[in-house]
This record gives C-alpha cells, structure tokens and sequence, in this order.
C-alpha cells in the first residue's frame, strides 16, 4: 500500500455552517444542484450503501443496483450537479459545488489552503477506505525489479512515509511514520486524516471484491447513472 484514501463527506463550511453528518444532510436546500460525487464506484456507491444499512462488505447485486438507482434519481432531480474525479475540488473553490462525496485528503488540502472554509467527516453510517497500491509490471527486468524494490523500501522508511504523508494528508500505511511526524509537525503527528485512530477505522469499510462479471455488470450500471 502507498496510501489509504477515506471517503466521505466534504462541505463549504460557509453555506453548511453545521456540518454535515449524514448523506441525507446532503440534499438540504442551499445543496440543490451544488452536490458532486466521485467517480470512484466504489466510494459514491458504498457511501450510498452505508446510509442505506447495507456493508459494502457483503452487499448483493440488488443492493448495488437499488444504490445506483438512488444515485440516478438525485442526477435526474437535479440535485447532483456531477461525478467527478479530482476536479471537484476546483468546483468547491469557484463555488460550483458546497458540499461532495469527496476524499479525505484533497478536503484536508482545501481547508488548508482556504483558511477552514472547507471541512471533512465519516459520515454516522460510516465511510469507505482503499489503497493506492505500489505495483512493478511483470515485464520489467530483472534489474529494473531490484531497483523499484529498493525504490519502495525507501518510501517505507518511517522518516521518509511520515514527509510524504505530511504533503499529501493521506493515511500512511507505516508504523513508525506517526513518531516521525511528531519531529515535523506535532499538530498532523494528531491528525485523523493521516492517523485515523482505532475508533475511526471501525467505521470506515472495504468494498467487496468483485468477480470480471460483476465488475463489467456494476460498472456499467454505475456509468450509465452518471450519464456515461
């Protein structure tokens, strides 16, 4: 793993004053036609899933399905204004979008970059979290294999993992890496963001893994929501 990434909700703390705790906080009126969510499947529809009292653990097809149909029916009302990748941050700065589905770390960036304008939470259901994986293609040589490996050794030096997580404001997978960051900045060496306690780990979920079939059936339906 190179980092974990938590999903949940994000907001302009200046037009949702109170936050917003639940998905169904979302669809408040200062929202409508405001609201983005990611293009990531497995985060929009598993955050879906949660309010819905459904794990995405062990979800079925028609639980799946009954999520994205939830998710069309807010696109066709007109509630979601888009599905996106990263750019929805440039949404939430030019005002296009106040509050979103959205990573923990691109919202940890924001408000920091915006004075607090912008904020982040799990919602009470719960949120999802994934890895982006270091991976070395099978066609490398051998010698190209040793130095990526060394290349990844390197990143998993606690000093080294706690300056990356300290640019990045992602979950780092090395233990150490949160006494490292003491020495660089005792205030993120607390962050949930980077160091999310046991407490908050018990409420975020891994979506299940999905057979060829399933990832081409449920892609597709998630796609077709978002008007792909």
């Amino acid at each position: 793993t190179w980092q974990g990434i938590m999903a949940g909700l994000g907001w302009n703390t200046k037009v949702n004053p109170k936050g917003l705790k639940t998905v169904d906080d979302l669809w408040q009126p200062q929202n409508k036609g405001k609201i983005v969510v990611l293009s990531e499947m497995r985060d929009t529809i598993g955050v879906i899933l949660l309010s819905q009292g459904i794990k995405p653990e062990t979800c079925t097809e028609d639980q799946f399905m009954n999520a994205v149909d939830f998710l069309q029916k807010k696109i066709a009302d007109g509630w979601i204004r888009g599905v996106k990748g990263n750019e929805y941050k440039e949404d939430l700065i030019s005002g296009d979008a106040t509050a979103v589905i959205a990573w923990s770390g691109d919202l940890f960036q924001l408000s920091t970059e915006n004075e607090g304008k912008f904020d982040f939470a799990i919602p009470e259901s719960g949120g999802t979290i994934s890895g982006d994986n270091f991976l070395i293609p099978s066609t490398v040589t051998a010698e190209s294999k040793v130095n990526a490996e060394k290349l990844i050794n390197y990143y998993y030096e606690p000093a080294v993992a706690a300056e990356v997580a300290a640019y990045v404001n992602y979950v780092t997978p090395v233990q150490g890496a949160q006494a490292e960051m003491e020495k660089i900045d005792p205030t993120l060496a607390k962050s949930e963001y980077i160091f999310p306690t046991q407490a908050t780990m018990s409420r975020l979920h891994v979506f299940k893994a999905l057979s060829p079939a399933e990832e081409t059936k449920w892609t597709e339906a998630f796609q077709a929501a978002a008007g792909n």
